[in-house]
């Protein structure tokens, strides 16, 4: 089985090389990294590329034009599926999604068409050091979001995910709208609406230690408004229609 893990990066030269040799460290056969840079300033790409050369089983890509979260997935999902990749997976590059969670969710897809790792269900859990009013408003943005859409999963807005083939060649992700954190609730609403069979795995959501994080108040307050228009824009969408 071919897993190509795909890893947006935007300045995250320091956490790169380590999340690498993290992710490498769990001997899982198949695997392979898929690095999807934004034009990073900071030197993250040329950082990528000299870890390719090192590392058989990793390439980079060099995005051009618009950054964006979904635009770089969407790239990356392409990329992969066009290389053959049975499962096709998404993690941060900042540490919030432990490499060492990766064999639970492969052997998770075992038993579903989407592992997902999860922060609200039982053995999961958030840095203790968020102040309350994050961790309220990260609960409150996954009900919200989760009862609007009806997905059936506690999760809806993590982005440690490992997708089965079959699965994301059903979602049309390349007309995805989003291009930020909707994203990941937006494509996982169009698996719901694909029939996926949904996994969870726990894990330790951990608050990035290097670099400057990208989620911000206004980014989340955002997110939760635009829930319904991602239920209203997909409300009648079936597999197979555009």
């Amino acid at each position: 089985m071919k897993i190509t893990i795909v890893i947006p990066t935007y300045n995250e030269a320091q956490n790169l090389p380590l999340l690498v040799e993290a992710i490498l460290a769990q001997r899982i056969d198949g695997l392979g990294i898929l690095v999807v840079d934004d034009m990073s300033p900071d030197g993250t790409g040329e950082i990528a590329d000299a870890l390719a050369a090192k590392y058989s089983n990793l390439e980079v890509l060099h995005r051009q034009g618009p950054r964006g979260l979904g635009r770089a997935y969407v790239y990356g999902f392409e990329h992969a599926l066009q290389r053959g990749a049975d499962v096709i997976g998404q993690m941060d590059c900042d540490f919030s999604h432990p490499p060492d969670k990766l064999p639970a969710l492969v052997a998770k897809l075992a038993e579903c068409d989407l592992a997902l790792g999860s922060r609200y269900i039982p053995g999961g859990s958030i840095d203790e050091s968020w102040p309350l009013w994050r961790k309220a408003l990260s609960r409150w943005g996954n009900f919200y979001a989760r009862t609007i859409l009806g997905i059936p999963v506690k999760d809806v807005t993590g982005a440690f995910r490992l997708w089965r083939r079959e699965l994301l060649e059903k979602v049309p992700y390349q007309d995805v709208v989003s291009s930020g954190y909707v994203f990941l609730y937006e494509i996982l609403y169009l698996a719901h609406r694909a029939g996926a069979r949904f996994g969870e795995v726990p894990f330790h959501f951990a608050d990035r230690t290097r670099g400057q994080s990208k989620m911000r108040f206004g980014v989340q307050i955002e997110a939760a408004l635009r829930v319904w228009q991602v239920r209203l824009r997909y409300w009648n969408w079936r597999p197979g229609e555009q």
